[in-house]
């Protein structure tokens, strides 16, 4: 069971960032916008202010935490950047021409309740206000470190990082010049998973140790901590794909055997998959040792992200 500590802390920064993104997705124009208009903005409202466990900007939040920040610096500002970048790619994930999902978190996809046009404006729109979001001065004083920031950020979510994973994904299935699903060892599922769900899991822990200041070297483990974290997410998900229903997760089921698709569940067995899932958790914990009793959150984050159910 869950330490309800951690879902009371999970619950509370949740309901911070969805009141930051509610005040940043509102109707009125910013300074330097001309107009927002209602169609759009209602529609990125609806991808982001669905509800979610904002895993990602818990963890920038919790990692500026675990070393502390000065009052100057506004983690939750960089956290609502990142839950920008990440809705954003949910939505086009979502279109027919890519995963062709009906259902996320629940509730009908943005290109069901609008339609694929506005789908891919919204999605467009969240990625530059995540830019937007993550150079503003309120976020770190320093501008070289919102410099730092907003590079990670790009390369964790553009060509070498999600966006290209989605690609090594959609090419795994044989979606190109009508090619037949292709045959993906363990090692290169891995990294293509590494890359699309991973990078933004990666770079929330970075970020975090950046907003913090901390030494390269305790960032380094606190990036590694993010890596590993990402491929328990990934596996996590895959099994719940594999052994779990359209009900309980929130989204369709099954989906990646109809594609085709390889995952570590169908190369290894549901039984190995829960082994190794046990494993990365395990590592991930170890990490975190040197912080003693500061350290209990992020231990727990590892624990929920290998039993959530959805």
């Amino acid at each position: 069971m869950q330490d309800p500590g951690f879902e009371q802390r999970l619950a509370a920064v949740a309901a911070a960032v969805e009141e930051r993104l509610q005040a940043v997705l509102a109707d009125e124009a910013r300074a330097g916008e001309m107009l927002r208009p209602p169609r759009l903005t209602a529609a990125m409202r609806h991808a982001v202010l669905a509800g979610g466990k904002r895993l990602r900007p818990f963890l920038v939040v919790e990692t500026a935490r675990l070393f502390g920040t000065g009052a100057d610096v506004d983690p939750l500002g960089a956290a609502a950047a990142l839950e920008c970048v990440h809705c954003y790619s949910l939505v086009h994930d979502d279109l027919p021409s890519m995963d062709d999902d009906d259902l996320r978190r629940g509730q009908p996809t943005v290109h069901k309740v609008y339609d694929e046009a506005t789908a891919i404006l919204a999605g467009d729109a969240l990625l530059t206000l995540a830019f937007d979001l993550m150079a503003d001065d309120a976020v770190h004083p320093d501008p070289a470190v919102r410099l730092a920031l907003v590079r990670a950020l790009a390369r964790a979510a553009g060509l070498g990082g999600m966006v290209g994973g989605q690609m090594l994904d959609l090419a795994a299935e044989g979606r190109f010049d009508g090619g037949a699903p292709l045959a993906l060892g363990a090692d290169a599922v891995r990294r293509l998973q590494a890359m699309k769900t991973g990078a933004l899991i990666r770079f929330a822990c970075e970020a975090g140790a950046r907003l913090a200041g901390v030494a390269d070297d305790e960032r380094a483990r606190l990036v590694r901590y993010g890596e590993i974290l990402g491929l328990a997410f990934q596996l996590a998900d895959d099994l719940l794909d594999a052994t779990g229903d359209a009900a309980t997760v929130g989204k369709a089921t099954a989906k990646d055997a109809a594609a085709g698709k390889g995952t570590l569940v169908s190369l290894i067995g549901v039984e190995a998959a829960r082994g190794a899932l046990k494993d990365l958790v395990d590592e991930a914990v170890g990490l975190l040792d040197p912080y003693g009793p500061a350290g209990e959150t992020l231990k727990a984050t590892a624990a929920f992200v290998a039993a959530r159910r959805r």
